[in-house]
C-alpha cells in the first residue's frame, strides 16, 4: 500500500471519528505533531512540513487512542494503528479445559511422600 494511500486512509478514519486533522506551520522543536482538544474536540495538528511518513505515523498513534472497533479501514492500516499505538488486538479464547482431574489431584496431594 503506498503511503499517500495509508494517509488517506487515516484521514479518512479521524473524519469517520469526528476527529478534525489539521496540517500547519509548527514553528521551533515540537516534533511533527499530535492529538489535542480544543474547545471540547478533538484534533489531530501536524506540521505541514512533515515528510508523509511523519504524518502516518502522527495520525496512527493519535487514532490508537480512541476505540476503533467500529469503524471499516484496511487490515494493513488497522495493524499500522495498533503498532504505533503499542495496542494490541483482544481476540477472545475458548476457556481452558483443565486437563488433570481435580480430584486426584487432592488426594495426590494428602498422600504421603515416599522417602
Amino acid at each position: 500500500m503506498k503511503i499517500a494511500d495509508v494517509l488517506q486512509e487515516l484521514e479518512t478514519v479521524a473524519e469517520k471519528k469526528s476527529v478534525r486533522v489539521s496540517y500547519e506551520n509548527m514553528a521551533g522543536e515540537l516534533g511533527s505533531g499530535g492529538l489535542c482538544k480544543v474547545k471540547g474536540e478533538y484534533r489531530i495538528i501536524i506540521d505541514r512540513r512533515a515528510t508523509d511518513g511523519d504524518k502516518v505515523t502522527v495520525l496512527a498513534s493519535a487514532l490508537g487512542q480512541f476505540p476503533l472497533e467500529d469503524v471499516f479501514m484496511s487490515e494493513h492500516t488497522r495493524t499500522l494503528i495498533e503498532r504505533q499505538s503499542g495496542r494490541s488486538r483482544k481476540v477472545a479464547a475458548a476457556p481452558i479445559e483443565p486437563s488433570v482431574d481435580p480430584s486426584a489431584t487432592e488426594s495426590a496431594l494428602e498422600a504421603p511422600l515416599a522417602e
